[in-house]
């Protein structure tokens, strides 16, 4: 096929602007080499910023080195006053093993995620306006934008909440109804993200609140929304996961956030 305004110029197949785009980002992209502690600080800045801290609801955890253990935001400190130090190293039972403090009794479903996906070291749970709107209306999310696409056939729901997740049997629940994607929408709840970084489970939540908005404006004025195309959507989906763009999305914001 030819270009009619450039008759001698041959159209080339996007993946080789994909291919080019991607190597070209590997080179001018650099992470920003922070330690664990001050990634997970990071985000805990990204989410009070995008107006996610949901009181002391809101949850981050990091899969430990040590098997069966994490690392999570001591419990009492609200995501804005995050600092690296106020992490804490938990065991299968909520012990803590590095630090001072404890965690979050709610946070004991993120046990049986990690269980369930060795791929997932990174879990993000907040009741943020929009998603927690959506999940009052009982509504799962529907990809209908581009920005959305991270999520494209990644984001389940699960339609009858569970109750408090301070006990195992939550945690079952809720990791049985992820399955193998990386968000959920848990239905008169919230959502949580589960990423194989920190940085990842940050940018989909982020991109998570803002479909929620996207979603619920757009169906108030117009009422039902068309999905994209699912081939077109999986395409969108793969190309923003990208880690380059995931973490340069995420240092980005990292310097808004201060």
């Amino acid at each position: 096929m030819t270009n009619p305004s450039a008759p001698h110029q041959t159209l080339r197949d996007k993946a080789y602007f994909d291919r080019r785009a991607t190597d070209e980002m590997a080179r001018h992209l650099a992470p920003a080499g922070r330690s664990l502690h001050e990634t997970m600080a990071t985000s805990c800045r990204i989410l009070a910023m995008t107006g996610q801290e949901a009181g002391l609801a809101g949850q981050i955890s990091v899969r430990s080195d040590r098997p069966g253990a994490y690392w999570t935001l001591r419990f009492g400190l609200g995501f804005d006053e995050a600092t690296p130090a106020d992490f804490i190293e938990v065991d299968r039972d909520l012990n803590t093993l590095s630090g001072e403090g404890m965690a979050n009794p709610a946070t004991r479903f993120h046990l049986w995620v990690y269980d369930a996906r060795p791929d997932v070291n990174a879990i993000i749970h907040t009741h943020s306006p929009w998603a927690a709107a959506l999940a009052a209306a009982r509504q799962p999310l529907v990809i209908a934008q581009m920005d959305m696409t991270p999520l494209h056939d990644d984001c389940a729901f699960l339609a009858d909440w569970p109750g408090v997740p301070i006990a195992d049997q939550e945690g079952v629940i809720i990791s049985e109804a992820l399955g193998t994607k990386r968000a959920i929408i848990l239905a008169h709840h919230g959502y949580l993200t589960a990423g194989g970084s920190c940085e990842e489970a940050t940018y989909l939540a982020v991109y998570l609140e803002r479909a929620a908005r996207m979603q619920l404006r757009a169906q108030a004025a117009f009422g039902p929304l068309t999905p994209v195309d699912p081939t077109l959507g999986a395409e969108a989906h793969d190309y923003l996961l990208k880690p380059v763009i995931v973490n340069a999305t995420f240092d980005y914001w990292a310097r808004q956030a201060g």
